[in-house]
């Protein structure tokens, strides 16, 4: 297993074990083959194990199977707030007991506000104490490091790197998410600022390793270097230096014992200039049925009505590559699920982002086409209950 060093010089697995859809039997976590393969995981040397405390039964089923076999100092736990539900620092205080309790642990290594959406949000919650919790926590030792997971766009992203004096952050990044959500610029800039990023969402969903278009794989089977789907987009990841830790949610053995090869075998910097023109090609063949020819390079911005121009463009085409509900879920989690909504109804037709658009997009006649196809009445009406409930 390859390493890459955590703020502090810890050494993380490049490899993370995704613990949000661990096997399942009966509509139930299979304890048994759960266990089988965390235990794999550790023997080949994976040592970073991420959850959360929304999901179901998984931080249970991690901590039990840590304290069952006496594992729990060879690998680092990371979980996280969900602070969209929470109201007060007693909130923060109750949640963390629990995790405490799930995990069969007295300390987090790795505690995350989970999907942070914004500066606001994180104003928010400072508002409630939480700077107070995290010190308190960090001060016991209850906390070892504290950072943030992030879906959303760049410029966002890079402000909320600034907002605290974080330990380490999590985005979503692939070859398709290149130029988009934080990207590589998101990337890059929190690296420069000392931080490590662990990655999630490498394979789309799965997406870029089992449901990609017939002339995407065709690209692949023609280069004379083979790997498979999933093994080109995990090298295209740990080829760049900046990425310390990448998630997979290894649902069976025979995708963790590929991953744990692939991240054995992998160093950043090994991918060559030709490589990286194959996989733009299977990206532009992935990407034909685009509808707007947007790179997300963000001169359009900002917008004088707060309209996220990038992120829409993004989901109006996820929308048609990879389904409606694809584009329906990031649309509605870059936009709407955030303190001040960046919605492209909110577009007065100022023209202001067209005229800085390199590509020559009809930015305003676009963006009313997006909007007619992802902010529908069900779209309007999970803003508002965000509104309501204040779940940012």
């Amino acid at each position: 297993m390859n390493y890459r060093k955590d703020k502090y010089g810890n050494d993380l697995s490049v490899l993370g074990f995704g613990c949000m859809r661990f096997p399942r039997k009966n509509g139930r976590i299979d304890m048994e083959e759960t266990e089988r393969e965390i235990l794999c995981a550790i023997e080949n040397g994976v040592n970073y194990f991420d959850t959360a405390y929304i999901y179901p039964g998984s931080e249970a089923a991690l901590g039990e199977i840590l304290s069952k076999n006496q594992v729990r100092q060879k690998v680092y736990i990371a979980t996280k707030l969900p602070h969209y539900l929470i109201k007060s620092k007693d909130g923060m205080e109750r949640v963390f007991k629990e995790h405490l309790k799930r995990l069969k642990t007295d300390y987090i290594d790795y505690y995350l506000m989970h999907m942070l959406t914004d500066v606001q949000t994180w104003d928010r919650l400072k508002q409630m104490g939480i700077l107070d919790f995290l010190e308190e926590k960090k001060k016991s030792g209850a906390i070892r490091q504290i950072g943030f997971s992030y879906h959303g766009n760049t410029e966002k992203f890079c402000q909320l790197v600034d907002a605290y004096d974080w330990d380490f952050c999590q985005i979503q990044y692939n070859y398709m998410d290149e130029h988009s959500q934080a990207g590589r610029k998101g990337l890059h800039y929190a690296a420069e600022k000392g931080l490590p990023v662990v990655i999630m969402e490498p394979l789309r969903g799965g997406k870029l390793a089992a449901k990609l278009p017939p002339k995407a794989l065709e690209e692949f089977k023609a280069y004379p270097v083979q790997h498979t789907p999933a093994q080109w987009a995990f090298r295209w990841l740990w080829d760049q230096p900046e990425v310390t830790c990448v998630l997979s949610g290894m649902n069976s053995m025979e995708m963790l014992l590929d991953n744990i090869q692939t991240a054995s075998t992998t160093q950043a910097g090994e991918m060559g200039q030709k490589e990286q023109e194959m996989l733009s090609r299977v990206l532009a063949a992935i990407n034909e049925k685009m509808k707007v020819g947007c790179t997300g390079c963000g001169y359009c911005m900002p917008c004088p009505k707060g309209v996220d121009i990038p992120g829409t463009f993004a989901a109006y085409n996820l929308r048609y590559s990879e389904g409606k509900f694809s584009g329906l879920k990031q649309h509605f989690m870059c936009t709407a699920a955030r303190g001040k909504s960046a919605a492209a109804y909110q577009c007065i037709g100022c023209g202001k982002c067209e005229n800085h658009c390199p590509q020559h997009i009809s930015v305003r006649q676009e963006l009313k086409k997006a909007s007619k196809e992802l902010e529908g009445p069900l779209y309007r009406t999970a803003r508002k209950f965000v509104e309501i409930f204040k779940l940012y």
